[in-house]
């Protein structure tokens, strides 16, 4: 039987965290006070994800990507529903959870005076690795996501977007974790720069038969790096599959090579990629 790395199984988050909001407000506030609106960031979500797979989810802004992210890297508890990692359950077992995952997201923290290099040695002592172990692999890493040798030692205020990203991915993968949390990992990067933190992905997916759930509203990302695709629109999973079986759910007879990913997204969750929803995962972000 084949073992299913992540199982997400009616996954629901409101805005206020681990108690119903709705409650609280009703509780707190004079029936005649203006009440605010109860966020629902996600709304029974379910899917699972094999060993050894890239999946995708994908999403306009707003849609609930990050705040599931957030979920299954246990950073946030669920309001209601479970999540399994490896059979280890995301609230019951987090310890557990968090040794086999790691995480990159748009907008990742460093120690902004510090250098790449040395930023990359902070962490990977903090993950046990020796600074032997560190000197050797952080060189090969970089190397392999582009990243010009002469950079490491520049502090990370003086570098790129692009080239700062690429020191996340590097950092997040110092462990050789067994699944990658990736959300949205290549937003903002130049076209070079995308396509070599995808070949890394690509690589060490391969070689090291890591599971990985991507993040994107990049149609072309998501064909390229995803073996299975679900489109979340509204906090809800609205379709899944490969992005073979999606084209041709709305094929109609049309070439299905001739579907455009994006049509099809916007025609399955009637939402275009670009669409803000932002309000109600900020506010779920706190």
């Amino acid at each position: 039987m084949e073992q299913q790395a992540l199982k997400v199984t009616n996954v629901s988050k409101y805005f206020g965290g681990g108690f119903d909001y709705r409650k609280l407000v009703s509780w707190c506030l004079p029936v005649t006070a203006s009440r605010p609106a109860v966020a629902h960031v996600l709304r029974d979500v379910s899917f699972e994800v094999r060993r050894g797979e890239v999946f995708g989810l994908i999403g306009a802004n707003g849609s609930g990507k990050s705040t599931l992210v957030r979920v299954l890297s246990t950073l946030l508890l669920p309001d209601s529903g479970s999540v399994e990692v490896f059979g280890h359950d995301v609230v019951k077992a987090s310890g557990s959870v968090r040794a086999l995952i790691n995480r990159v997201s748009a907008d990742p923290s460093f120690f902004r005076n510090m250098s790449s290099y040395e930023n990359l040695l902070f962490f990977g002592r903090i993950y046990g690795l020796s600074p032997g172990e560190i000197r050797v692999l952080v060189p090969e890493v970089l190397r392999r996501l582009g990243f010009k040798e002469e950079m490491a030692s520049e502090p990370m205020n003086h570098l790129s977007r692009g080239q700062q990203q690429k020191v996340a991915v590097a950092r997040s993968f110092l462990t050789s974790p067994v699944m990658m949390l990736l959300d949205e990992p290549t937003t903002g990067l130049d076209p070079r720069s995308r396509r070599d933190v995808q070949r890394f992905i690509r690589d060490v997916q391969r070689d090291h038969d890591v599971t990985i759930l991507l993040t994107t509203h990049d149609m072309e990302e998501a064909e390229i790096l995803c073996d299975r695709i679900s489109f979340i629109a509204g906090g809800r999973i609205v379709a899944s599959g490969t992005p073979l079986e999606l084209r041709e759910r709305v094929a109609r007879g049309r070439p299905v090579e001739e579907i455009d990913m994006e049509d099809v997204f916007m025609e399955l969750t009637g939402h275009d990629l670009e669409e803000d929803e932002a309000p109600a995962e900020m506010a779920a972000h706190g």
